[in-house]
């Protein structure tokens, strides 16, 4: 391990020095190319030098202690060091474990009302709203692709980007289904129902990682619609494409402009044929994948909101780490669930990787 820390310490160094120099700050691609390698590796390079620093003050300590004046003194600073750089060492397997290739994307997601009607609907709705207010208290930028809404104000289904950095490794744990158990505004006898809608997270593909042939196209435009009437559009702007070999179907209604409905459903068509491709690649290793967080596979129940007991039940998680405060979280404050998933993410890779 310190060998690997050695060589990225001393990379992210060459980084930092080439930033400097005339030919790579005079070239925005280039200077943008090697800043963004270079921020990579600073908090592995950084903790690392934190932790040669805490060595350092462990063997300083352990010089001291033959001196009888100062042996109570060098044992206190020995304990500490020693302290310090056992939790960065820690630290630093967790750097080093292999990185999500899809962390620094924005990702697009499909949320669907599922089992229970009209009162599933709704809560797709709320799900959208959550992942909304997440989206705005961590500076992502959030566009709506298509929607399909009821006349009560429930979502049939949407489809929206979430376009920021580190997007996907905030929100890939979110794709399966949500069960909700709570009593409907209907309900006339005060009953709880059960109810769920599914989650969909698709990290967005770049053109250049997935090249469309145009002959395996099929696009048509129609008339936008919405529920009751609403955001009609008396022009065909509305883009509906079809990717013949599979069958994938995409629709965007929420643009005026016919151009703009083709380009973001080209993108999201993009992005489904990329997860399919990359699924495909990677299911011989489905069941190393299969962690206590789950595959994200969108027939697993993931989560359960029981609002009578305002209690979040994440079911990937272990012990009382699962259990979240359902009106903080529904209302965007999301954070606290997903480190809690993430850390749960780590600790199944360290087990595997020493296995």
């Amino acid at each position: 391990m310190l060998e690997k820390l050695s060589a990225i310490e001393e990379k992210y160094t060459l980084l930092c020095r080439k930033m400097t120099e005339p030919e790579v700050y005079s070239d925005p691609a280039e200077y943008a190319r090697v800043a963004r390698e270079q921020k990579e590796l600073e908090p592995v390079a950084e903790t690392f030098r934190r932790y040669k620093r805490a060595l350092d003050d462990m063997e300083s300590a352990r010089a001291l202690l033959a001196d009888p004046e100062l042996r109570e003194l060098a044992k206190e600073e020995l304990e500490t060091a020693h302290g310090e750089a056992q939790a960065l060492e820690e630290e630093l397997k967790l750097l080093l474990l292999p990185r999500d290739p899809n962390d620094g994307r924005s990702v697009i997601m499909e949320i669907r009302g599922g089992v229970g009607g009209e009162e599933g609907m709704l809560f797709a709705h709320d799900l959208y709203r959550m992942y909304s207010m997440y989206a705005e208290r961590r500076g992502f930028k959030i566009e709506v692709v298509n929607v399909s809404e009821t006349e009560m104000g429930g979502i049939k289904e949407i489809s929206f980007m979430v376009e920021g950095r580190d997007a996907w490794s905030r929100l890939k744990f979110e794709s399966g289904v949500h069960r909700v158990q709570r009593i409907p505004e209907t309900e006339s006898q005060g009953r709880i129902h059960t109810s769920a809608a599914t989650v969909a997270v698709l990290p967005e593909a770049q053109e250049v990682e997935f090249e469309l042939n145009p002959a395996d196209l099929q696009i048509d435009t129609f008339r936008s619609s919405g529920a009751g009437g609403q955001h009609i559009n008396k022009t065909e702007s509305a883009i509906r494409i079809t990717h013949l070999p599979t069958g994938t179907v995409v629709e965007c209604q929420d643009e005026r402009s016919q151009y703009k409905n083709k380009d973001r459903a080209m993108k999201i068509l993009r992005s489904k044929l990329y997860e399919a491709e990359q699924q495909r690649q990677h299911s011989e290793r489905a069941a190393q994948r299969r962690s206590q967080v789950g595959s994200g596979d969108r027939s697993e129940r993931i989560r359960t909101y029981n609002f009578p007991q305002n209690r979040l039940t994440d079911h990937r998680l272990e012990g009382e780490s699962k259990n979240f405060n359902l009106q903080s979280v529904i209302n965007g404050d999301m954070d606290e669930l997903i480190d809690a998933l993430t850390t749960a993410e780590r600790a199944e890779q360290l087990r595997s990787g020493t296995e």
